[in-house]
């Protein structure tokens, strides 16, 4: 089997999970930026074997697109123009980054690297990716 990658797009900074080839586990890759975030993907692609992507789609509350949605369709547009073959699979991410901030918390992670957005926005990816393995679990 090949690895799924999660990822949780912001306009400043992107975090990607991803799962071991036997797609039981997700664990946070990195974050990286915005603007370095397709290359890093591309790459990150051509060295593993990668099945598919799950992306982060935010939403209102009330289930409404947001201008966040619309960035994030923007960068599926880019993403699928870079590698055109990859399947992206978009998952409800609404209170991913409180459930990743809550999730750090409950690790004990020292006060200083909790403020480290960066790791939320990994930890939030990685929830993602579980997120889309629990939904293709109940699929099958």
């Amino acid at each position: 089997m090949a690895r799924v990658l999660g990822i949780d797009y912001g306009t400043i900074r992107v975090g990607l999970a991803v799962t071991d080839p036997m797609q039981m586990i997700a664990n946070g890759l990195t974050t990286v930026s915005n603007t370095e975030a397709i290359p890093y993907i591309v790459d990150y692609v051509n060295r593993e074997e990668v099945e598919c992507v799950a992306i982060g789609l935010p939403k209102s509350l009330s289930n409404e697109v947001t201008q966040a949605t619309q960035e994030v369709e923007k960068f599926i547009q880019r993403l699928r123009h870079a590698l055109p073959t990859l399947p992206i699979h978009k998952i409800d991410e609404r209170f991913t980054s409180k459930i990743a901030s809550a999730s750090i918390l409950a690790s004990g992670v020292k006060k200083e690297k909790r403020k480290d957005k960066g790791l939320i926005d990994e930890v939030s990816a990685t929830i993602i990716l579980q997120s889309y393995l629990e939904q293709k679990e109940n699929r099958k």
